[in-house]
């Protein structure tokens, strides 16, 4: 199987989208906002079309439309939660604004296609470069705002009482979710993020229990990361593609995963930090 490039190039791209899909899941799912990564990625659709319309790589239109996608969500803050209606018929107005771009290009039928489920095993040398940027900027920029993050999840009020710039954090963690929305979607597709950004997230939180967030983090990134190179190998092994097969492991973990008892409400997290 590794004698081939492309399986090279496909394992190095799902290693690269895994680890840092997974402890980003995780604070989403931890944040209640795992519809912001599919809302995401259905904005992305419409970048990365317009990108192949103007001639440009649609990887950049996907980053371009999701960053500021997820900078615009996170302004919006609270004024966004509850609007499923609003966020639904957005969806569906991106989708179909990208189909409309693909219309004037229908030679790029095979690259809609590719961008609504994906195509792992076509990730070249350039693209997985990108990825890999994209992952080391999406993992160094929450490491930075790890500890304010971690606070206004699980203690909004108390955090804002602390002075700690709740908005802000909001801002740039939906910043970061959306890199890493784009680079799941070369992976997965943008119809099915899900399932490398909140299906390991979901089963991590499920298995981890109160051992912490750190480890549940870590856990999410290896189940992501697990999953995905399963996902490979029985693709490789029966010609089927590799976003089902991603898929249907991601959703077996997670039906595993409930069998044990549910993980206690989001709330309940590390104790406050003492007042000064």
């Amino acid at each position: 199987m590794f004698s081939f490039g492309f399986m090279i190039n496909a394992f190095l791209a799902t290693t690269a989208v895994a680890l840092v899909a997974g402890p980003v899941g995780y604070v989403l799912v931890l944040r209640q906002q795992s519809f912001a990564g599919h809302a995401l990625s259905h904005v992305g659709f419409t970048g990365a079309t317009g990108a192949v319309l103007l001639g440009l790589p649609p990887l950049w239109g996907l980053v371009g439309m999701t960053l500021l996608a997820g900078l615009a969500m996170g302004l919006l803050g609270e004024r966004l939660a509850g609007r499923d209606v609003a966020i639904g018929l957005v969806l569906a107005l991106s989708l179909g604004l990208g189909l409309l771009f693909l219309h004037f290009f229908t030679a790029y039928a095979s690259q809609a296609t590719a961008l609504l489920f994906g195509n792992v095993f076509g990730v070249d040398r350039p693209t997985l470069l990108t990825l890999a940027g994209l992952g080391l900027v999406t993992l160094a920029g929450l490491a930075a705002i790890a500890r304010p993050l971690l606070f206004a999840s699980l203690q909004p009020e108390l955090a804002e009482a602390r002075g700690v710039p709740v908005r802000l954090v909001s801002v740039l963690f939906l910043g970061l979710v959306a890199l890493a929305t784009a680079g799941c979607a070369q992976i997965i597709g943008v119809l099915l993020v899900f399932t490398l950004m909140v299906a390991p997230a979901a089963t991590a939180q499920r298995l981890s229990g109160r051992l912490g967030i750190g480890v549940g983090m870590a856990l999410s990134a290896a189940l992501a990361l697990l999953q995905g190179w399963g996902g490979l190998v029985l693709a490789y092994e029966t010609d089927w593609p590799a976003s089902f097969w991603i898929t249907a492991l991601s959703g077996a973990c997670y039906g595993l995963a409930l069998l044990r008892r549910p993980f206690r409400s989001r709330r309940r997290g590390p104790d406050p930090l003492p007042a000064r």
